[in-house]
Parts: C-alpha cells; structure tokens; sequence
C-alpha cells in the first residue's frame, strides 16, 4: 500500500494535515484537490520523502518520481541530459531524445541548454524527467501549469501513455481543475479549506 495513514503534519503552530488518512491504490491516478493552504504540496513532499510527519506513517516505496510546480531543472543542461539525471545510465540518450520529441521538442530545443526554452518547453522537460523512470510512485503537482490547451491536451495524451506503459505505477496528480482528474478517470481526493 502507498500512503498516508493518521498523518499529522506542523509547520511552527499551523497545523496543515491532522490525522490524515489516504490510500493510492496501485496502478491508478488519484487526484488531489483543494484550495491554496490545504496540505496538497505538504502530501507530495511525504510522499517523496522530502518531510517527515508529526504524527502517523508515511508508506511510500523506494522509486519515486515527481514533476512539481516548478521545473526545478538544471538550466546550463541540454533537456536530454536533464532526463537522463533521473534515469539509469544504461538508458540510451536516443530513447530519451524519442520521449522529448513526442511531446514537440525538436531538434533546435533539444541541442539548447534549458534556461533558453520556452516555459512550455521546460514544463514538458520536467514532466518527462518524472515519467520516463520506473517509479513505483510518480507524483504530478500540477503539472499543466502554464501550458495551453493543446499542450495540455497532448501532455495529457502522453502521461496517460506513460502510466499505461507502466503496470502497477501509483500516480497522484494535484490539481484544482476538476476537468483534468476526469480525463484520468481518477478518483478525487478533496482537502478541506484549512483555518
């Protein structure tokens, strides 16, 4: 099982999650909503390890891969060589060329360090370096941000692809478009506003 389970989690008085409980079944997308405030990033960083709880269990599996709300790239690396941190190294640079190039970067943009792409461009970089290990576990926070609609629409095509191509894979993917959890056919998880 992957997940929260009586998880309480402060930063200084504020208590952000208190006694949460939550279950990503294996092989599934959950989505997770709320308003700014609710806990949603909080969930994310448990879930990879980058926070520890209050209280309660965080279980979560060794291989974790994660697209934030920034790209948190490398900005003097090409997008290929960004991907490959994040993967084995038998992984061939040509795979990783094929992956970049499905979401609409081409050759220009591949040769180009990524501090010179475009937001979009980077966006997408940051969502193949989090779909292409194969993580049992991959959290997705939203990761559409800054695309418009027919790069989110193809973006959309290409994670469900990815997640198919990877039986068993847990993905969470936080969101506050409602839209977007229906086009995984995902079950929602909603936060409540916190006081």
């Amino acid at each position: 099982m992957i997940g929260l389970v009586g998880v309480t989690k402060r930063y200084g008085e504020q208590v952000v999650l208190d006694g949460l409980d939550l279950d990503l079944p294996d092989g599934r997308v959950t989505a997770l909503m709320g308003p700014n405030g609710s806990g949603k990033t909080t969930i994310a960083r448990l879930l990879l390890g980058l926070e520890r709880p209050d209280a309660g269990t965080v279980q979560a599996p060794r291989h974790r891969s994660a697209a934030f709300q920034e790209d948190r790239l490398c900005g003097q690396l090409t997008a290929v060589r960004n991907v490959r941190l994040a993967l084995d190294r038998t992984v061939d640079g040509a795979v990783v060329e094929a992956e970049l190039r499905a979401v609409g970067l081409d050759d220009d943009a591949l040769r180009k360090p990524v501090r010179e792409l475009s937001g979009g461009q980077r966006r997408r970089v940051a969502i193949v370096r989090a779909l292409m290990p194969r993580a049992e576990l991959t959290v997705l926070d939203e990761p559409f941000k800054g695309l418009d609609s027919a790069a989110r629409e193809q973006m959309i095509d290409h994670i469900r692809a990815a997640h198919a191509l990877t039986p068993g894979r847990a993905m969470l993917l936080i969101t506050h478009d409602r839209l977007e959890a229906e086009w995984f056919a995902a079950p929602v998880v909603e936060l409540p506003a916190r006081r």
